[in-house]
């Protein structure tokens, strides 16, 4: 008997703070402009995607201590864009990263809730941790945590935020103006929770909302991340978008599920994908050439091999060899807010690498950057390319993706007009949204409520205990 085939979940990121968007195209627009955001999410939502997504950059990133503004710098409050979009679009899910490091529960908690019956259930949550004390500089407890201690905060975060999120049922407002009464329950809201990071109590000020809690994404690749989205996330933001490293990693987390207690299809991985489309393969080939040129620029080059050899090379050419010096190693690096530089853990194993390649193809500084960086994962025709992401999901190395055009706003429409079509006519993607809430368009249930109390007893640790006086 075959298998049946998979759905495939499509979703859009709003690419902001990083170099793969080209903003030096013609074509480009600007990235802070709510018209910019309200044309992609129309887009997405025009093409039945599941959710638009924003990332979140808390700090500038800087190189020799000064800005880089070789990428698009800054990005607007995530919740203030998402809460604008509800208004513009009906069902595309509106999924923001939000920081558990430099916020608190409390708030958090409220802002998603608040978001979730403002959109009427489409908002998600990537919870994210910070590993940089540069990043910290901008906040109270800059710095202070320890990379171990970071997913102990995170998970009980989740676990707090959860616990207000179910401290309202949803049945509680009665509104009866005949008898004047408004709450059935006086303890509507209540909550305690008391761990190694949090200890709150209070009342909860929003009531339940329509997902009940938020979709919870998890975005962090080391084995501590994946046992986080094993045990409490909803779905990944992988960045494992080749076939080989996407189905393996698509297999390890997967087969972490059973520990807690849950089945495969309640985690969706979803990973990061870049795409160009043209009207032929060739065609298509030639004009993602022409669009790794341009994301590395000489200059962009330069800098991104200063993430290795952490020195200034601004003098050396782009176009000719790579440097003769090894990189420095000391503890000071000279790029600040960059997660990449945790990929060359060690530099001068690296530079021997691309020295390498460098001689056996003769590549120049800015052909190794283009030839070693992220490439596009889908090139081809729109028939290629729709072929290429049904067997991609079909053969369980990823659940859906989320796509990141090289251009804003614009970039996603050929996608929505060209690949889409051909996915619905093969049976394998929506031609209509099946229900009102995020969780509807991912095939999520929705969470219970805890079970009703005289009271919230504090709570303890990660998974939310409930302590009972001896």
């Amino acid at each position: 008997m075959s298998k049946p085939l998979k759905q495939i979940h499509l979703a859009a990121h709003f690419p902001g703070v990083n170099n793969t968007t080209v903003w030096s195209d013609p074509k480009a627009g600007s990235h802070i402009e709510f018209s910019s955001f309200v044309h992609f999410a129309r887009t997405a939502e025009r093409a039945k995607f599941d959710f638009l997504f924003l990332a979140e950059g808390l700090r500038l990133r800087e190189q020799g201590g000064k800005i880089y503004d070789l990428d698009v710098v800054g990005r607007p409050d995530t919740f203030t864009v998402l809460a604008a979009l509800a208004a513009v679009t009906e069902h595309l899910g509106l999924a923001g990263t939000i920081n558990s490091t430099f916020n608190e529960p409390y708030e958090v908690a409220r802002q998603f809730a608040s978001l979730d019956h403002l959109s009427g259930g489409r908002s998600a949550w990537n919870v994210v941790t910070s590993w940089d004390a540069f990043t910290g500089e901008n906040f109270r407890r800059g710095g202070f945590l320890p990379q171990e201690e970071r997913y102990s905060r995170a998970k009980e975060f989740l676990a707090a935020a959860n616990e207000l999120f179910d401290s309202w049922h949803g049945d509680e407002i009665v509104a009866d103006q005949a008898t004047g009464t408004f709450l059935r329950d006086a303890t509507a809201g209540a909550f305690a929770h008391r761990g190694q990071h949090f200890d709150i109590h209070g009342r909860f000020n929003v009531p339940r909302s329509p997902q009940g809690r938020p979709v919870v994404f998890q975005a962090g690749d080391s084995d501590e991340g994946r046992e986080f989205a094993a045990s409490a996330a909803d779905a990944i933001f992988s960045r494992h978008a080749r076939f080989d490293e996407g189905r393996a990693f698509y297999t390890d987390v997967k087969s972490r599920l059973a520990k807690y207690g849950r089945r495969h299809d309640q985690l969706l991985i979803l990973p990061a994908a870049t795409f160009v489309l043209s009207d032929t393969d060739a065609e298509a080939e030639e004009l993602a050439h022409e669009v790794r040129r341009q994301q590395v620029s000489g200059a962009t080059a330069l800098k991104h091999l200063e993430f290795v050899w952490n020195r200034d090379l601004s003098a050396y050419d782009p176009e000719g060899p790579l440097p003769d010096i090894d990189p420095d190693i000391g503890d000071h690096h000279i790029s600040q807010g960059r997660a990449q530089v945790r990929m060359y853990r060690d530099p001068l194993a690296t530079a021997r690498e691309w020295r390498e390649l460098a001689a056996a193809h003769n590549w120049s500084i800015r052909d190794l950057v283009i030839h070693t960086g992220n490439r596009q994962n889908f090139v081809g025709s729109p028939a290629t390319v729709a072929k290429a992401i049904n067997d991609f999901v079909q053969a369980d190395a990823a659940d859906g993706f989320i796509l990141v055009p090289h251009i804003t706003p614009s970039g996603l429409d050929v996608f929505a007009d060209k690949v889409v079509p051909l996915l619905q006519e093969q049976g394998v993607f929506r031609t209509e949204y099946e229900g009102p809430t995020l969780r509807h368009h991912l095939g999520l249930a929705l969470p219970r409520s805890r079970p009703r109390s005289s009271g919230a007893a504090p709570t303890d640790g990660v998974r939310g205990e409930r302590r009972v006086a001896s």
